[in-house]
């Protein structure tokens, strides 16, 4: 199937609304429109996704990158799912070439950025976009679970809002997976006792937090993708 995938550059799609539109505000209409087609056409290609979201830092000797790469693997060999990732190195990086190497599906949707983000070696797919926002819809397309591991502020941008998509009921609930004790732990316990859930605060309700799963054992998270239910 991924071989008969080629999808439009940002440049042909730029071109093209560049020569059908009049305005800049109808040309930006015109390239959101097409950026968010494009992806989901692709995507929804694929029904048992899995979509990695981490730092684009690490490098390919250290433990949640290596950690990263077997989980994909094994999500491929073992349970048939197609990988999704941002497209970039480190942590997308390790997903994707998990995925690859296991000879499953592995999908980059790589945005530009001055700095940090080039396309990794390991997609069967690779899907360019403009725009962060037209990225994230398409990052969070009917996945049947989302992986988080350490990151920044990118990383914890996408957490909070598929966590306030499912919260609002805009998306069914989904397994929401945390890898990275350290780190996640950190993130739930300022939730807890600094800032939402604290005594003077109270922004959210106590359950919300049932609605992620910090854990480092791959066996647990394997379990999890077992069981997650396809999107509807």
């Amino acid at each position: 199937m991924d071989s008969t995938i080629k999808p439009l550059t940002l440049e042909q799609i730029m071109n093209s609304c560049n020569a059908n539109t009049t305005d800049e505000a109808t040309e930006r209409v015109c390239l959101i429109n097409e950026e968010i087609s494009q992806g989901l056409n692709i995507v929804q290609r694929y029904p048992k996704k899995v979509t990695f979201f981490g730092s684009a830092r690490f490098k390919e000797n250290q433990p949640e990158y290596i950690q990263a790469r077997a989980l994909a693997s094994r999500l491929v060999k073992e349970l048939d799912y197609t990988v999704l990732t941002g497209g970039g190195p480190g942590i997308m990086e390790a997903a994707n070439r998990g995925a690859k190497e296991a000879g499953g599906h592995s999908i980059g949707l790589n945005i530009q950025l001055p700095q940090e983000q080039t396309a990794n070696p390991y997609q069967t797919v690779s899907v360019p976009f403009h725009y962060f926002f037209t990225r994230k819809v398409t990052l969070s397309f009917a996945a049947r679970l989302y992986i988080y591991f350490p990151g920044g502020y990118g990383t914890l941008d996408e957490f909070y809002e598929i966590l306030t998509l499912v919260q609002t009921g805009k998306i069914h609930k989904v397994p929401i997976i945390c890898v990275g004790a350290k780190f996640w732990e950190a993130i739930d316990q300022g939730i807890h006792t600094a800032t939402m859930l604290s005594p003077e605060m109270m922004t959210i309700d106590p359950e919300d937090t049932s609605l992620y799963t910090i854990t480092d054992d791959i066996d647990t998270i394997m379990h999890i993708a077992r069981n997650a239910q396809m999107r509807v």
